[in-house]
């Protein structure tokens, strides 16, 4: 192979690894849907699924809302300022917490929680053989494992997300109020005739994309783990990047979705 053709080479391999691994994913995720209209159903590994992502993510999420709505009140004052639109603060912080910032920043937290610890935690699994013994049982490890959480974090996330929107906009409207000299009755009065139905609805939808795509990509990394500590570190890693990219790719893929609705 000449020193022409060896980087094109390289260049394919790569390309085909990504498609091969695009692939792979892509029957994970329809295996792991196919499940959920097969018995049998394991609530209680749904029930501390559901637990475990929703409920302990909870004061993460909650606290980066309440400082990103601060931060947004701020930043949209500051900007607003300059062509005399202050006013527009409670509505933009509204709008833009529940259409795009919102469900992404809760994504991205949940993805840093708890893509990490599904991925450890079945990677764990797999290096202590435990994944073998359930298939030695006649238990299917993608029902068992990954159907529950996939479940769950589908479910969960939204509920995150619109508690969130809501600590957000109380967030910029404690900043608006405390630090900025709007009226209480007029912030809230603005946020509430500018926010409408589909912006929260729009964000909840992509909430529930998001947590699929955490807990996939944390059951399919802890699936896919090399034995060892360092192949469940690997994986680990793996997973957390791969969500928080998949999160902000469907996010832009959505939003144009959105906007063309």
């Amino acid at each position: 192979m000449s020193a022409i053709t060896r980087p094109l080479g390289r260049l394919g391999r790569q390309v085909l690894a990504a498609l091969a691994m695009v692939g792979r994913v892509a029957i994970f995720a329809a295996d792991t849907v196919t499940h959920l209209a097969r018995p049998p159903f394991y609530g209680r590994e749904f029930l501390q699924a559901l637990m475990q992502i929703g409920w302990l993510s909870l004061p993460v999420v909650g606290m980066t809302a309440l400082f990103t709505g601060g931060a947004l009140a701020l930043q949209i004052y500051a900007g607003g300022a300059r062509f005399n639109a202050e006013t527009v603060v409670p509505s933009i912080v509204a709008i833009g917490l529940t259409r795009e910032l919102g469900p992404v920043l809760g994504g991205l937290m949940v993805a840093a929680r708890v893509a990490s610890s599904i991925a450890a935690e079945i990677g764990t699994m797999k290096v202590t053989e435990q994944i073998d013994a359930l298939v030695t049982l006649s238990t299917n490890p993608m029902k068992y494992l990954t159907l529950p959480r996939a479940l769950a974090a589908t479910l969960a996330v939204p509920v995150l997300v619109g508690v969130g929107d809501v600590i957000g906009i109380m967030g910029g409207f404690l900043v608006g109020v405390g630090r900025l000299d709007f009226g209480a009755g007029t912030y809230l009065h603005n946020t509430i005739d500018f926010l409408e139905t589909w912006d929260v609805v729009s964000g909840l939808i992509k909430g529930a994309v998001f947590g699929f795509i955490v807990a996939l990509m944390g059951c399919y990394y802890g699936m896919q783990s090399g034995r060892g500590a360092q192949g469940v570190g690997r994986a680990t890693k793996a997973a957390v990047v791969a969500a928080s990219v998949l999160i902000l790719a469907s996010n832009y893929i959505l939003t144009e979705l959105f906007f063309s609705a």
